[in-house]
């Protein structure tokens, strides 16, 4: 049975091993193995970049771009200047690009981020999960981005982030297998949040809390601005 922590990302006990240390739920593994077969059988090496993070990874990543210690981007994936932003617009920056701790989908064990392995290493290029990868047709994962148009519904998974509305930026290499993760999203609590938060005492964390309720409409739904 799926529990809160699971869903917030506070235990890990509704996850398997599956390839190279990523975890994920045993469903999940079994379908994105079937996809990658198929996507092999047609030249495309989709593999895992990202799968599940618990809380306290979470809450690093949130950490280090609080504090400027993590480059913040716009949504058009340029550098911004840390020492200029207000802390409304370092929680802006912040969570266009990466979930709240206890808010991220990577908790679930249902969401991954895939890249192409094989063309990654033939461009000499370090994988960096920016759009001009997959989104460009020279981009080295942008093969395995017209592939997934086509066929990774045919094995569950969707794309929770493939547009961007005014909330969570488009991640064309964030994958969702959609029948276990809608029952998570439906399961989220926003006050078990909210306490989790608190007890991990994050930077920005007043600010969080007052703008609570629009961070779980624009960012945590991902419905955007309304």
């Amino acid at each position: 049975m799926i529990t809160k922590q699971n869903i917030l990302g506070l235990d890990d006990n509704h996850l398997v091993a599956c390839q190279q240390g990523h975890r994920l739920q045993l469903e999940v593994a079994q379908a994105f193995s079937k996809m990658q077969q198929a996507a092999k059988a047609d030249g495309v090496d989709c593999q895992i970049a990202s799968s599940y993070r618990s809380f306290a990874q979470q809450q690093v990543i949130w950490q280090k771009k609080w504090l400027g210690e993590k480059t913040l981007l716009d949504i058009n994936e340029q550098i911004l200047p840390f020492n200029s932003l207000s802390d409304e617009q370092k929680l802006e920056a912040i969570l266009t690009w990466s979930a709240l701790p206890g808010a991220s989908r990577h908790h679930w064990g249902t969401d991954l981020d895939v890249y192409d392995k094989q063309s990654i290493m033939h461009s000499g290029q370090a994988l960096r999960l920016i759009q001009q990868e997959y989104l460009s047709a020279d981009g080295p994962c942008y093969r395995l981005n017209q592939w997934l148009d086509q066929h990774a519904s045919q094995f569950g998974f969707n794309r929770p982030y493939a547009t961007y509305s005014g909330g969570v930026a488009a991640e064309p290499w964030h994958l969702s297998y959609a029948a276990i993760a809608s029952k998570m999203s439906l399961a989220f609590d926003i006050e078990a949040l909210k306490s989790a938060l608190s007890h991990a005492r994050l930077p920005g964390l007043e600010l969080v809390l007052l703008k609570l309720e629009d961070i779980y409409q624009r960012f945590i739904l991902n419905k955007g601005r309304v």
